[in-house]
């Protein structure tokens, strides 16, 4: 009779973010979750053939702890204030999970900024609709333009060089916040690309 398994699956995925948290996805190994779980190979290999299978569901896990910190911002007085206030709260206490799902390049076991960007804009559609009153595609796009700014402090925070506090961050995005929704809502073909630019421009330097 084959021994029994230890271990869950889940707990051995667990194990394998917590290596990954701690010193990155490369550090992913056999022998790395195997030591954080104190046993040999052996019980990894009951659930995978291969360590890549195992390092997908490290990123579909590193993704749920993601989404936890979004689903926190969008229980915030202003939702979306929040869920860019989250979104650089997981750069600053997950670093390592930020690069993973943020600053990877795609290879078939992550999905990079861009699936990460979708992910994000799929989970905040519905609030931005029904509090700013934008249809679909202005959420997305005002979401989009707020997530980039979003992803530049977070991408200094990870790489240790911010110098911007969180008082001062949390003032930027509301300004550029406010600023977008403000010229969304009031500059007629804006959020289609239908607008006159030049003439935009006119009137604003000159006033």
């Amino acid at each position: 009779m084959p021994p029994k398994v230890k271990f869950q699956k889940e707990e051995i995925v667990r194990a394998a973010l917590n290596v990954a948290r701690e010193k990155g996805m490369d550090a992913v190994t056999a022998r790395e979750v195997a030591g954080a779980l104190n046993v040999s190979p052996r019980p990894i290999f009951t659930y995978y053939d291969t360590m890549d299978q195992l390092r997908r569901d490290v990123f579909d896990m590193a993704k749920e702890e993601y989404r936890a910190y979004i689903e926190r911002g969008l229980a915030a007085p202003i939702p979306f204030l929040g869920v860019g206030q989250q979104y650089v709260r997981f750069a600053r206490e997950e670093p390592e999970l930020y690069r993973l799902l943020f600053l990877t390049r795609p290879d078939g076991a992550v999905g990079g900024a861009m699936e990460a960007l979708k992910f994000t804009q799929d989970l905040v559609r519905e609030s931005l609709m029904r509090i700013y009153r934008m249809d679909a595609h202005a959420a997305d796009c005002y979401f989009r333009d707020l997530w980039l700014m979003a992803f530049s402090f977070a991408t200094l925070i990870v790489t240790e060089d911010c110098p911007y506090s969180d008082e001062e961050m949390s003032a930027i995005f509301s300004e550029v916040s406010l600023s977008v929704c403000k010229a969304y809502k009031e500059i007629p073909g804006l959020v289609d690309g239908t607008y006159d630019k030049d003439a935009i421009f006119r009137q604003l330097v000159e006033k």
